[in-house]
């Protein structure tokens, strides 16, 4: 509890702002908000004054307690039992996992996301009988598990029925799991307000000078003003005044609270102790704890204006617990810890048992680590990763020195980079001794090491990824086959991460290394990639992509950059994308969003190589919109290759571009000069495009490059270079003959009709643009018709040049590849065709998410599939269709359809 509630004097506006959102979630519009505050602020009394504003609404409160620090979902379990009766309204898989997460079912540990969903939905669900206001206090003593989950759902609330209300300390560690969620800052009381509550509490009347030189000493802190008020004589505060000491706050109310506790009874004392070392307040333990050591009945009545409760004991300020924990000799700590612990045991509290046990050591004790190792685990199969990696780190610290003792700190940091924790995973890694470790141990390191790298934007380690994995791989060989074969997988893809910036290995040293030993077939297959002549590979690519098509769906998660690579090399868009999709499909069902981050980026770039910037445009907003729910900044979603699509100003993209390579990410680099140099074509500066492709096309990464040689091929008869680009040309064709697809006989044909003489370039032009109808390559279809059309005006047959150029218009305005529109556009103008220049608009007003759930209904999902795939609950989906009907100006999901799906 913060403070009573004369603390409330000079919150008016505060207390309106909470009733505000209290009162919209009354008429079903969600709202959270973080309410925070130094200690003694009088945060638990403005929450308690809110929530008399909250009538006819259900009321949920839930605090946060030290002793459940690495108690997975403990917070959230208390919560979710109010609403259980709805349960049987939520999908089964969030039901699964709410279950699983709260420990009364086994099976897969959940994604703390999908909990998350769960939640969400539970909320809306209970919401539709009767409006909720949920109270949690103390949010920085939160489980990590449980403040994750309540975070998300806070940023994910929209059309519930639900006021979400967390009061805080200032926290770091809940400032950043809370990123996105309004905040109220509470500051200490107004002057005029301060000295009121002073004389309030006050003996007897303060000279005003004296009144408003405390106030100000104190910052307008409450229960400072309160207590100094109700304690101390009117003289000892003049005479305080005086002199240069400050006044009781902070660590001297600590003090002036542990002096008061001192002057209890000795049996009053001790069992204010036991509370206070039983930070859950749980009424039951503490009060057999006390009968253990032998404690009156009645202890616990001479301390109950420090402390009190029937179920739940509860200190009136968090600096009394402090004064009465910190007031006790450290032996007398870890002694009423042993007792607790036996207690906690006996009652079958084995969670709380092991955090007292942990509290009553001095030094090292194998057997206490090893019981905390057995609770990290069992709070692994609850999906409690973050809560795992703290059981895990204190087990270390309670382990003696050894390779036992360095065991747990790298399990401990896989568990902290799994829950998204980088600098904490380092922090472990950094007290590991690496001349006490196994290799397989070694090789562990250095693996999560590439990992943490990615995370937290190391350049060089990022560059030297591929061949720290392969050191890596060479520890593991012989010992652990499975670990070698992830590792060197792992390492053929960051490589296409860093490309041109990869250092300490070379394409080929990778190519031979995977080549060596038997392997799966992916693995020989990426060997043949990076070894083997086109026709050769081919085949092994063939077989690998198959491999990854038939392989079920959550095994795909693992495979992202190889699944692309794989397809991209075959020039086989349609696997490309299909694998994508399931992989972001699995994803979701998962609650996976990180893994699904990823394929929505990557499907993002997909569709840019498929020549669809709206496609990969509404990809960039799904990530923006799915970075915004995991917490992080979503202003930081920057797709330079996108940008160059969209039109950017070509020195921000190449300032955008250079900034990632020199974080390692040759990779995006690439991305982004080939967006631009397709933007060049398209604007006609052949030569600049040629020079941009030159060089990338002469240094050849595999089949980064084969996306990059029609550009480069048309760039080079564009500008006059014909002979520079004849041998890529051979090459595409051969690859043409080779993979088959319709994609590359398309655009192989296309370029050869470039090449060609005008007696045989006709025949090349249909041919190209027959199989590239047959593709999903919506932009490379767009530019056979282009260049037909310009073919066939420079033939001065300017009728049938205007059917081609008007079909290219049609597929560039619905790719949204303005660029090119615009040169249709110019080239239909020159046919002697009156054409507008204004770009077609959507003229939709649809703000991202309503345009997510619009064509995810337009394409036939119901309300709950969509809330599953976008992370909001069914009632937000509800919400944005029904603006987007009013927008659209439709009716039913089948005009939708008709709107937005393309025959």
């Amino acid at each position: 509890m913060d403070s009573d509630p004369p603390a409330l004097l000079g919150r008016s506006s505060e207390l309106e702002l909470l009733s505000v959102l209290i009162g919209s979630a009354r008429n079903g519009r969600a709202g959270a908000l973080l309410v925070r505050g130094e200690a003694g602020i009088g945060k638990t009394a403005l929450l308690g004054e809110a929530v008399q504003h909250a009538q006819r609404m259900r009321i949920v409160r839930a605090d946060g307690y030290e002793a459940e620090d690495a108690m997975p979902y403990a917070a959230l379990q208390r919560i979710g039992t109010s609403f259980r009766d709805h349960l049987p309204e939520i999908p089964d898989r969030q039901v699964a996992a709410l279950r699983i997460a709260a420990g009364l079912d086994s099976g897969p540990p959940p994604d703390r996301f999908l909990v998350g969903l769960g939640m969400l939905s539970l909320f809306a669900a209970a919401g539709e009988s009767e409006p909720i206001v949920c109270v949690v206090d103390d949010a920085h003593l939160l489980d990590a598990e449980s403040l994750e989950v309540l975070a998300f759902v806070a940023r994910r609330l929209k059309a519930e029925s639900l006021a979400l209300i967390l009061a805080t300390r200032p926290d770091e560690r809940l400032e950043r799991v809370t990123a996105g969620v309004a905040r109220l800052e509470l500051s200490g009381l107004d002057a005029l307000s301060a000295v009121h509550l002073l004389n309030q509490f006050a003996a007897e009347p303060l000279d005003p000078y004296v009144a408003a030189q405390i106030a100000r000493e104190s910052v307008g802190n409450p229960l400072s003003l309160i207590d100094l008020g109700r304690e101390v004589s009117a003289r000892e505060l003049t005479t305080s005044t005086l002199t240069p000491d400050p006044v009781p706050v902070g660590t001297r109310l600590e003090a002036h609270y542990r002096r008061e506790v001192d002057a209890l009874p000795r049996s009053a004392r001790q069992w204010l102790r036991v509370a206070a070392v039983e930070s859950s307040g749980d009424a039951v333990l503490i009060g057999e704890a006390a009968e253990r050591l032998g404690l009156a009945v009645d202890a616990a009545e001479g301390a109950e204006r420090f402390a009190a409760g029937r179920d739940t004991v509860r200190f009136r300020h968090p600096l009394v617990r402090s004064a009465v924990y910190n007031g006790m000799p450290s032996t007398e700590r870890r002694r009423l810890h042993g007792v607790l612990r036996d207690v906690a045991d006996e009652n079958g509290h084995a969670d709380v048992a092991v955090w007292h046990a942990a509290a009553a050591v001095v030094g090292t004790d194998e057997s206490v680590a090893a019981r905390m190792v057995q609770a990290a685990d069992k709070t692994g199969g609850r999906g409690g990763t973050a809560s795992r990696a703290r059981l895990l780190a204190r087990a270390a610290d309670l382990t003696p020195d050894g390779p036992s003792r360095d065991g747990r700190l790298i399990e401990a940091a896989e568990a902290a980079a799994s829950a998204g924790a980088a600098q904490l995973a380092l922090e472990f890694l950094d007290r590991v001794d690496p001349t006490q470790i196994d290799p397989v141990s070694q090789g562990r390191v250095l693996s999560l090491r590439t990992l943490l790298a990615l995370f937290v934007g190391d350049p060089d380690g990022v560059a030297g990824a591929t061949a720290t994995l392969l050191q890596a791989a060479d520890l593991f060989h012989g010992i652990v086959p499975e670990l070698e074969e992830h590792t060197l997988l792992r390492a053929f893809e960051l490589a296409l991460t860093a490309e041109w910036a990869m250092t300490g290995a070379t394409l080929p040293e990778l190519g031979q290394r995977l080549q060596d030993g038997a392997g799966s077939v992916l693995r020989r297959a990426l060997a043949a990639h990076i070894l083997s002549p086109y026709a050769e590979s081919a085949p092994q690519i063939r077989a690998a992509l198959q491999v990854l098509r038939d392989a079920p769906a959550d095994e795909l998660l693992a495979h992202v950059s190889l699944g692309v690579s794989l397809s991209i090399a075959l020039w086989d868009e349609r696997a490309c994308i299909e694998l994508l999709e399931r992989m972001a499909r699995a994803a979701r069902e998962a609650g996976a969003l990180r893994a699904l981050d990823t394929a929505l980026w990557v499907l993002s770039l997909a569709e840019l190589v498929r020549g669809d910037a709206l496609a990969a445009g509404r990809y960039v907003e799904q990530v923006r919109d799915l970075r915004q729910a995991i917490g992080y900044d979503a202003e930081q979603v920057v797709n330079a290759s996108y940008l160059a699509w969209s039109g950017a100003p070509k020195a921000q993209v190449e300032a955008i571009a250079e900034a990632t390579r020199t974080s390692g990410f040759g990779g995006a680099w690439t991305m982004a000069m080939t967006g631009l140099g397709i933007r060049e074509i398209a604007e006609g500066h052949y030569r600049d495009a040629f020079d941009r492709f030159r060089p990338m096309v002469e240094q050849p990464f595999l089949q980064v490059t084969y996306q990059q040689l029609p550009e480069y091929i048309e760039a080079g008869v564009r500008s006059g270079h014909v002979e520079a680009v004849q041998d890529s040309a051979e090459r595409l064709a051969m690859m043409a003959a080779v993979s088959g697809t319709p994609w590359v006989r398309g655009v192989s044909d296309r370029c050869a009709a470039l090449l060609a003489r005008d007696d045989a370039a006709e025949d090349l032009y249909r041919s190209a643009i027959k199989h590239l109808q047959e593709s999903t390559a919506l932009g490379d279809h767009g530019r056979a018709h282009l260049l037909y059309g310009e073919w066939l005006r420079r033939q001065r047959r300017r009728r049938q040049a205007r059917d081609e150029l008007r079909t290219a218009l049609g597929i560039f305005e619905r790719a949204g590849a303005a660029a090119f529109a615009d040169r249709a556009r110019r080239e239909l103008e020159a046919t002697g065709e009156r054409v507008s220049h204004e770009a077609p608009s959507s003229g939709d007003g649809l703000t991202p998410q309503e345009s997510a759930v619009a064509h995810l209904a337009a394409e036939g999902q119901t309300n709950a599939e969509i809330a599953a795939a976008l992370f909001i609950s069914a009632h937000t989906v509800d919400y944005h269709l029904r603006k987007v009907f009013r927008k659209l100006e439709v009716t039913s999901r089948r005009q939708l359809g008709e709107r937005f799906v393309t025959p």
